[in-house]
């Protein structure tokens, strides 16, 4: 019903619907660009961020420090099949002569659960020197441990170490955060075709939060004091 100079106007509840509707339908078409443009404009940044600057390990050139972000690990302190693979590539990276020092870089926001004390344990079991290893605790998501690793352990230079969906954002990001990044990623866990296959689709959403925690340029959530472990890893 409309009202007009006085007059009521019965208008048919069809016309009502179909108004409803395409105002619906422009709404959400709307969404739907404002979406893709975001997500295309996300990648792209990601892209030109770590354009030249992704490597295989033969190739990629030497730095002081190996940045491992963390993964899952299973109860009892087992690291999955995708952390382990990385750690495997900032072992060979550090016995080649390519790094000097490990920065493992995880979550331990619960006592029972601690990714960087896992891929810690992983690596000396496999003969990397514990004084090479350093822990970063508190690095919740990518942001984080790059902004730590810069802020709070002092590092300049590093090649970062992830699974090859995940390279190009974690160097970009790192870039932009204070440090000469470069990266290696690994394949060898493509054989895992489910967890690979929503890790892939989870990336997409993941470099949209990237491009927005450097928009906002928060703080990593928890900062503190600067913590030596690299310098004396490096000395």
């Amino acid at each position: 019903m409309l009202t007009r100079s006085g007059i009521v106007i019965r208008v048919p509840l069809p016309y009502l619907l179909y108004r409803l509707t395409r105002r619906l339908v422009t709404v959400g078409a709307l969404a739907a660009f404002l979406g893709i443009f975001v997500l295309v404009s996300s990648s792209l940044w990601v892209s030109r961020g770590a354009a030249g600057r992704v490597y295989d390990e033969a190739s990629v050139p030497a730095a002081p420090v190996a940045l491992v972000l963390g993964a899952e690990v299973y109860p009892g302190g087992t690291p999955s099949p995708f952390l382990a693979a990385r750690l495997d590539i900032a072992r060979r990276l550090l016995q080649a002569g390519k790094v000097r020092a490990i920065l493992v870089s995880g979550d331990h926001s619960r006592w029972e659960y601690d990714e960087p004390g896992a891929m810690q344990v992983y690596l000396v079991a496999r003969g990397v020197p514990a004084a090479q290893v350093v822990l970063d605790y508190a690095g919740f998501d990518t942001y984080d441990s790059c902004a730590r690793a810069h802020r709070i352990f002092g590092v300049d230079k590093a090649i970062v170490v992830t699974q090859s969906y995940h390279v190009a954002r974690a160097v970009t990001l790192c870039r932009h955060l204070g440090i000469d990044a470069t990266g290696v990623g690994d394949d060898t866990v493509r054989i895992y075709t489910g967890p690979w296959r929503n890790s892939v689709i989870r990336e997409r959403g993941a470099v949209v939060k990237a491009a927005y925690d450097m928009l906002s340029h928060r703080d990593p959530v928890f900062l503190g004091r600067h913590e030596t472990g690299i310098e004396r890893a490096l000395s």
